[in-house]
């Protein structure tokens, strides 16, 4: 059985790739260009658990700010407002796994964004 190539979804900071799309979850590879950070958000219908796979950032949730680095993980609540920073030289890869109801891109509130996406 052939794979089928990931799609890959541009964005000002970097990109991410989805890796499933199943009715209970949904799992992203997520790229951070150093020096870029994500907009602060919250999401209204899903929960978020983050494992870091290389590279180096600060996770905002709830106005926190918490190092994260590879093999760290982090929880993201329904609700609660996040970011991720990458503070370091290279590329920060992390896994994203989306649980909730609904997993799609317009659950996104944006607060601050460095883009003009707000």
């Amino acid at each position: 059985m052939e794979e089928k190539a990931k799609e890959r979804e541009e964005r000002p900071w970097g990109y991410f790739e989805v890796l499933a799309d199943l009715p209970d979850c949904k799992v992203k590879r997520i790229v951070v260009y150093p020096g870029c950070r994500l907009s602060l958000q919250r999401h209204r219908m899903r929960d978020e658990h983050w494992l870091a796979v290389s590279g180096n950032a600060v996770v905002t949730l709830d106005r926190e700010d918490l190092p994260l680095g590879r093999g760290g993980s982090v929880d993201v609540p329904c609700g609660f407002l996040h970011r991720v920073e990458n503070t370091g030289a290279a590329d920060f890869v992390f896994i994203e796994i989306q649980t909730g109801d609904y997993f799609g891109e317009d659950d996104i509130e944006r607060v601050e964004d460095d883009y003009g996406r707000a």
